[in-house]
């Protein structure tokens, strides 16, 4: 945690260890270059998992969550990125080929944008579909009844 401190001073907002594994929060804007210091420097070689966390009351709602594992230091890294709604996240899938369907969930479901990813695009819900069902506003009983209609010919069962 020291050498990444060392290297991006104010870009790591907050780093901890929990149960062995290191924690940083790192600035958005700064995350590709981070995930390419832990990759290349560090050997964090494997993103584990890309995901997100929706926090509705806080003024940078998601957190962007990136699990690393370094198989020649058998440890493990997580990067959280705060960003607001309708902040764009640079991508890691050029850092990662693994991030590139990561992200696509990620934005599907939260409406996350990864700047520079070179297909950001639905990856579980049709195109058409409105919303994004893992934030924790959308209305699950309204869950696009519209679309259910139109496409399934039925009512939402919800």
């Amino acid at each position: 945690m020291q050498r990444f401190k060392k290297r991006f001073g104010e870009a790591i907002r907050e780093a901890w260890i929990d149960r062995k594994q290191a924690i940083l929060v790192v600035d958005a804007a700064t995350l590709r270059e981070i995930s390419l210091y832990a990759r290349d420097d560090e050997t964090f070689n494997y993103l584990s998992d890309l995901t997100a966390v929706d926090w509705p009351r806080r003024e940078k709602r998601f957190d962007v969550v990136l699990n690393l594992y370094s198989f020649s230091k058998n440890e493990r890294l997580r990067l959280k990125a705060h960003a607001a709604d309708n902040e764009i996240v640079p991508s890691v899938s050029n850092v990662w080929p693994t991030a590139n369907w990561l992200e696509r969930e990620v934005y599907d479901m939260f409406g996350i944008r990864f700047e520079g990813h070179p297909n950001l695009k639905r990856i579980l819900l049709p195109d058409e579909w409105q919303g994004y069902p893992l934030r924790k506003d959308y209305d699950i009983l309204t869950q696009d009844q519209a679309w259910v209609r139109e496409n399934l010919g039925i009512e939402s069962g919800q």
